[in-house]
């Protein structure tokens, strides 16, 4: 993800094993070597993303809550910002949106509302039923969360959501049937009456027979951001109002 002046780009990249987050500046006209925010030779940090006021950075991890301890299930974390660098100690996201199981990448509106994936209220044994949820933030904190409507999830696997900032539209990564590969990316856009339609795939400019995720569009409304079998893509992203 980028940051709205487009001048820090945040991803996550596996090193000896572990996925980590790095950042790159632009700075005099040209991008400053990456450096890590936040990696461990025990733990995994991945699917960065800036809060809207961009003092907080999100991710996911499998730490323990002391930090110290065995790995768990991925849970949504963040660091905030000191001056220009980020704090060492990640802070919980809070029990109205991690649970018991994984919750994977987040993305938000202009309010702060969260969108993320969990397979947290899966009511089946394999756990690889992931659903997009959503949850305002409302006075300091995080609500409870609410899934989305069938127009967006099913009983398949569904998650690394981005969504507009004015909450038009979202894209995601889905494994169900009728694909083009291992894993497509979706979309579905809000109608007049504020309900999300029934999600249609985004075609074989984007999609393949590979598996693409991790959605991102710049807030310029310009470029559109994937990875695809672990690598970095991009595209312009009128591809969005043509699937209107």
């Amino acid at each position: 993800m980028f940051s709205k002046d487009g001048k820090e780009f945040y991803y996550a990249v596996i090193v000896n094993g572990k996925p980590q987050i790095q950042c790159s500046r632009y700075d005099n006209n040209s991008w400053t070597s990456p450096k890590t925010v936040i990696g461990s030779a025990d733990y995994e940090y991945n699917d960065p993303f800036l809060s809207p006021d961009e003092q907080r950075l999100y991710f996911i991890s499998d730490q323990n809550k002391d930090g110290k301890g065995e790995k768990k299930d991925f849970d949504i974390w963040y660091l905030e910002r000191e001056n220009d660098m980020w704090s060492q100690t990640p802070i919980n996201a809070g029990p109205n949106i991690n649970t018991e199981k994984n919750e994977y990448y987040m993305s938000f509106t202009q309010t702060g509302m969260m969108y993320f994936s969990s397979n947290g209220y899966a009511d089946q044994t394999t756990g690889n039923n992931y659903d997009i949820r959503s949850s305002p933030f409302l006075e300091g904190g995080f609500k409870p969360s609410v899934k989305l409507t069938n127009a967006v999830n099913s009983e398949h696997y569904e998650a690394d959501v981005f969504v507009a900032p004015d909450e038009q539209y979202i894209i995601f990564c889905s494994e169900r049937p009728g694909g083009l590969g291992k894993g497509d990316l979706y979309i579905s856009f809000k109608n007049i009456e504020g309900k999300w339609e029934k999600a249609k795939n985004m075609g074989n400019v984007i999609n393949t027979e590979g598996y693409e995720f991790c959605p991102f569009v710049t807030s310029d409304g310009n470029h559109l951001f994937f990875s695809r079998d672990g690598d970095i893509y991009w595209l312009q992203a009128e591809v969005i109002n043509s699937l209107r």
